[in-house]
């Protein structure tokens, strides 16, 4: 399926790199250090397929430590890489993450499956020793009271350095997949802290009346995430609206015939039918608006709900909202319908992280299947269909006021992961996820996005442990099994995280 351009990408993680080592080595060992550095620059390179990286080089006494921790300040780095190269001294390492405050990883890579035994000198001895210093690195950093996290595994090399007595091409080795495959993860996961620094999520209109879980406390989602809201009226829309021209409808026209189906009557539900012309002309109208509310308040995601008064003109503007907001989500700013803010934020993560993120809730079980439907109506995530999303015309909205176009669509068959951002009794944010199967069961024909999931447990089983962590009534819902993603994310932003 086509897809459209972003209009805001996400910004690129900042990761700051050092190795350490033993300043008393280098005139023992010669090549030592150069040998080091060479690790050091082939980690700066891997993760700069992912991130920004800014590789200050090798530390190697705690005077060197103390200005490398200025130095990653300067460089407003969100995530910091310590390279455990060779043996060194905690109290070397220790300064560094005192004086810069970013989250830290140890990198326990060594270069070789195996020592050659028979020929392995003490200075080729410590170009593989990385782990030898990484206790000593816990327990300062425990008693310090600094949070650390290690990943252990092979270097992942294609080419023996110069000088090496044994083989070092471990890239295809499965420590070396699987300590790349973290690295990479924490790489992605640094991005989602420092593009929500950076975001404006808009609140149009009002949270559905009564939907207790859903109100949050402005302050308190900035505090935790550092996302400024901006607070929209439908006037601000509405005023937009009257700017739209015959020739941007026309655009978003081909648009929404080039991403959508245009459904015929649904076979079984009398108020989704065949979308009218005049549906179609309205929706576009009202997109076209929507994208200009995005760029005038630079917004990188929205979340919104109106009812209006029956028969009055904002009724009508918000009949018009579904496709225009599907159309946003599908550029990578995620629209959350009935004024919930929480899983906006839930859909940005997942949106940052490249996973997609539709607007979910339970929607039904099946218990021949053994899944539940999560869907709802309102905007989908066009990047992760199965197919081309339906567009049906829809009599009423059930529960609201007006009536309009909807999508009916399903998330693309596979792994699937719910990520839900609740709200705790003392104030605090919490992501709570969950991996599963999209099948290519039956959905419903009424105009509604619906994604058969298969979970690891009975239905039954997993909606008890689910609603005991007092979830959301929303999520959204991610392609990949991305739990372990999300439990980093939730790290970085110091926000629990629960996995089912």
């Amino acid at each position: 399926m086509p897809l459209l351009q972003p209009i805001k990408p996400p910004r690129k993680a900042r990761i700051g790199l050092y190795s350490v080592g033993l300043r008393a080595y280098w005139e023992q060992f010669p090549g030592l250090r150069e040998r080091l550095e060479g690790y050091g620059r082939f980690i700066e390179g891997r993760l700069s397929e992912w991130a920004d990286v800014f590789n200050f080089g090798l530390v190697d006494t705690e005077g060197e430590g103390r200005r490398a921790g200025e130095w990653l300040n300067r460089q407003d780095v969100d995530l910091v890489f310590c390279h455990a190269a060779t043996y060194s001294t905690s109290s070397t390492v220790l300064p560094v993450h005192q004086i810069n405050k970013a989250p830290v990883v140890f990198l326990n890579l060594q270069p070789t499956e195996r020592i050659n035994y028979e020929a392995t000198t003490t200075g080729e001895w410590l170009a593989h020793c990385g782990a030898c210093p990484v206790p000593e690195f816990a327990n300062a950093f425990n008693r310090a009271g600094i949070p650390f996290r290690v990943v252990n595994g092979l270097l992942g090399l294609k080419d023996t350095p110069a000088g090496s007595l044994t083989n070092e091409i471990t890239h295809e080795r499965e420590e070396s997949i699987r300590a790349w495959r973290e690295i990479r993860a924490w790489a992605r996961a640094a991005a989602v802290p420092r593009t929500l620094r950076h975001s404006r999520f808009g609140f149009l209109g009002n949270t559905y009346s009564g939907m207790l879980d859903m109100y949050s406390d402005y302050t308190m989602i900035q505090a935790q995430t550092g996302l400024h809201v901006e607070v929209l009226e439908m006037c601000d829309l509405d005023r937009l609206l009257q700017s739209v021209t015959a020739s941007e409808v026309a655009r978003k026209l081909a648009e929404v015939r080039e991403m959508f189906e245009i459904s015929g009557d649904s076979p079984s539900d009398p108020i989704a039918r065949r979308p009218t012309d005049e549906q179609l002309e309205w929706s576009c109208r009202v997109a076209a608006a929507q994208e200009k509310l995005v760029r005038e308040y630079e917004l990188d995601a929205l979340t919104y709900y109106y009812h209006g008064a029956p028969g009055g003109a904002y009724e009508k503007l918000q009949g018009g909202f579904i496709v225009g907001h599907s159309l946003l989500t599908a550029r990578g700013i995620p629209c959350s319908g009935e004024g919930d803010l929480k899983t906006a934020v839930a859909m940005k993560i997942c949106d940052i992280l490249g996973t997609g993120g539709s607007f979910s809730e339970i929607v039904v079980t099946d218990y021949v299947d053994g899944t539940i439907l999560l869907g709802h109506d309102g905007p989908f995530h066009i990047a992760i269909a199965e197919g081309k999303p339906i567009l049906r015309g829809m009599g009423l909205y059930h529960g609201k006021q007006g009536t309009g176009v909807s999508v009916e669509a399903k998330v693309a068959s596979g792994p699937v992961t719910t990520l839900n951002v609740t709200q705790t009794g003392d104030g605090r944010l919490k992501l709570i996820s969950s991996e599963g199967e999209s099948t290519d069961g039956p959905i419903m024909r009424i105009g509604n996005t619906q994604t058969p999931v298969r979970f690891r447990e009975h239905p039954d089983d997993y909606m008890t442990r689910w609603f005991a962590e007092a979830p959301t009534h929303h999520c959204a819902l991610s392609v990949g099994h991305n739990a372990a993603l999300f439990e980093k994310v939730g790290q970085l932003l110091q926000v629990k995280h629960v996995r089912l």
